[in-house]
């Protein structure tokens, strides 16, 4: 487990941060990777796919490349640093696929959680997530890149359907894959929310309300404690979990601060 304490940024929040992963029950090696930087802000997790050493190196380089994100960076700055890093590695892994030749594929799902000042960004691509803990609501932020979300949202499967879909692994967008496709949302930050990065072998093994239930333990971030479900229910993929908890001196929901509109978020990371 990695956990960390840091300042966030140069506001009075704090982010309080967790990371593990594990090759699973029934594998030997781990494609997954992840960055725990909460003296950044920021906080990802990469599933890598090509079988063995390409996975896990497009995993490593895409993690690897937010890991050296600069500090001291404006919110406009930091989003523009993730994503022009994450558009460099698409480009390196397309050409080591291409020097390999034949079949070879490198690629790598992404998320991303950023956060400066008084709000939040994630981006991604392919099937790994983020949530949510919000007073007591547990909600997903992100959408799936995967060919059985495409069913499920046209309504040619159900949901039950769509867990347990031969396809469940083929996904549409992932860095080194085709052309880079990254997803966002961006909101209001508020004190004790709480944040889960993981990978699918997490979500396709333990249920959102148990994967909730883990995030809501008080007394400490617990990565590990998601590791330790997964395991104990015999996963058979790799296991990446990143928990971020957020706070800051003064809350604003007891003071009544304005809530900014949708238009300022978009401003404060220079989408607008």
């Amino acid at each position: 487990m990695h956990p960390s304490v840091e300042p966030g940024g140069r506001s009075n929040w704090r982010f309080r941060s967790s990371a593990a992963s594990h090759p699973g029950a029934v594998r030997a090696h781990n494609e997954d990777n992840f960055v725990n930087r909460p003296d950044l802000g920021l906080w990802a997790v990469a599933d890598g796919a090509g079988g063995h050493q390409a996975g896990d190196l497009a995993s490593r380089i895409a993690t690897d490349a937010l890991k050296a994100v600069p500090s001291g960076l404006s919110a406009t700055a930091l989003l523009a640093e993730v994503r022009l890093r994450l558009a460099e590695v698409h480009n390196i892994l397309l050409a080591e696929a291409a020097r390999r030749g034949g079949h070879a594929m490198l690629v790598s799902t992404i998320v991303v959680l950023l956060a400066r000042d008084d709000y939040y960004a994630c981006l991604w691509a392919g099937d790994s997530r983020a949530y949510l803990l919000r007073d007591g609501r547990f909600r997903q932020l992100t959408r799936d890149h995967s060919l059985v979300q495409e069913l499920f949202d046209a309504g040619a499967i159900s949901a039950s359907e769509a867990a347990h879909h031969p396809s469940a692994n083929i996904i549409t967008h992932a860095i080194g894959a085709d052309a880079l496709e990254l997803d966002k949302v961006t909101d209001r930050l508020l004190p004790g929310d709480r944040f889960l990065l993981c990978s699918d072998g997490l979500f396709k093994t333990v249920s959102e309300r148990e994967l909730a239930s883990i995030l809501a333990v008080e007394e400490d971030l617990p990565a590990e404690r998601f590791l330790r479900a997964a395991l104990a229910q015999q996963a058979d993929d790799n296991i990446t979990a990143v928990a971020i908890e957020a706070s800051q001196q003064t809350d604003w929901r007891v003071a009544g601060r304005i809530e900014p509109s949708a238009e300022h978020t978009r401003r404060h990371w220079g989408l607008a």
